[in-house]
């Protein structure tokens, strides 16, 4: 496991050395704190984006590392209009109305455009950690067995919508966690690495956690994995759209868009998300192969997670 960690530390290192960024997106999560950590003679910029009128977890640990490793936070407060208006944003990019996608990628959305607002011409982000080192949740209680295939079946068909988000601002995105070098070693891991118990409790990305815990504040390196819908607080626009769209409504709009549209909508959040994405693209049908979703009738290959409308599993 020395050697391991060792190396790890060491390709880690070059890859965030190699960002030209001075920018990061700052979660107070293990992944962004960890490239903090090494790009902390830089006097990093950081940006943290919080709901003002939801209940987020990211507030308390983005002012933790900052101070730690001593960058210039900026704390982005946004109201719920302005989060209704970048998810408008978020769907026109990313051509879907996935309630998970767009609750999570929406935070980044709002952190692009900060970084556009403010003249900044790139942003570093933590992406990739996740996939390659086990972060998920779900992930963490697999048998050993199943886990090294399902790890392998997650990196096959991981994608990052931060990148279309950032394409379309203008912005550069750059993620060392997906640097060619990071992602040759993490497939060399042994799983039994990634997901292992700590003090008795389970956690994914136990390689990293364990390889960098002297280096950033133990209460982040053993921070349990926090999704950004969480960090941030729009996990909240689930409750608020259940309380601003009436039952009768949503049954009514539900059954004629199944009548008209052949789509089965799932909650009233992913009906809201629906209607903006048909006003701009029309009916996502697809016809035309083997293996659709049962909900949307897209494509969704081998996977068990269809990124059009947010189905889980399928």
């Amino acid at each position: 496991m020395n050697e391991i960690s060792k190396d790890l530390y060491k390709v880690l290192e070059e890859s965030c050395n190699s960002c030209k960024s001075n920018l990061i997106s700052l979660s107070g999560g293990l992944d962004s704190s960890i490239i903090a950590y090494f790009l902390k003679q830089r006097k990093l910029k950081a940006i943290a984006v919080i709901a003002e009128d939801f209940v987020s977890t990211d507030l308390t640990y983005c002012q933790m590392i900052s101070k730690e490793m001593e960058l210039s936070l900026s704390i982005y407060n946004v109201k719920t209009a302005e989060i209704l208006e970048a998810i408008k944003e978020t769907i026109k990019i990313l051509k879907n109305f996935n309630d998970i996608e767009i609750r999570n990628n929406v935070v980044m959305c709002l952190a692009i455009k900060w970084a556009k607002e403010n003249g900044e011409k790139s942003i570093i982000t933590g992406d990739g950690a996740d996939e390659l080192f086990a972060g998920y949740s779900f992930l963490i209680n697999k048998p050993e067995g199943e886990l090294e295939s399902e790890i392998k079946r997650v990196c096959s068909v991981m994608h990052f919508p931060t990148q279309e988000i950032g394409k379309s601002m203008g912005i550069a995105i750059e993620s060392p966690f997906l640097d060619e070098s990071v992602i040759e070693l993490a497939k060399k891991i042994p799983v039994n690495l990634k997901v292992k118990n700590e003090k008795e409790k389970r956690y994914g990305k136990w390689i990293l956690r364990k390889t960098f815990e002297e280096y950033i504040p133990q209460q982040i390196a053993w921070r349990v994995k926090s999704p950004m819908q969480e960090g941030a607080g729009t996990a909240g626009l689930t409750e608020l759209f259940n309380s601003v769209i009436v039952e009768e409504k949503f049954v009514e709009s539900k059954l004629t868009t199944e009548k008209e549209d052949g789509i089965v909508i799932r909650s009233r959040e992913s009906m809201y998300y629906y209607e903006i994405f048909k006003k701009l693209f029309g009916s996502p049908v697809n016809s035309n192969t083997e293996n659709t979703c049962p909900y949307c009738k897209q494509d969704v290959g081998n996977s068990k997670f269809c990124r059009m409308c947010g189905a889980f599993p399928i």
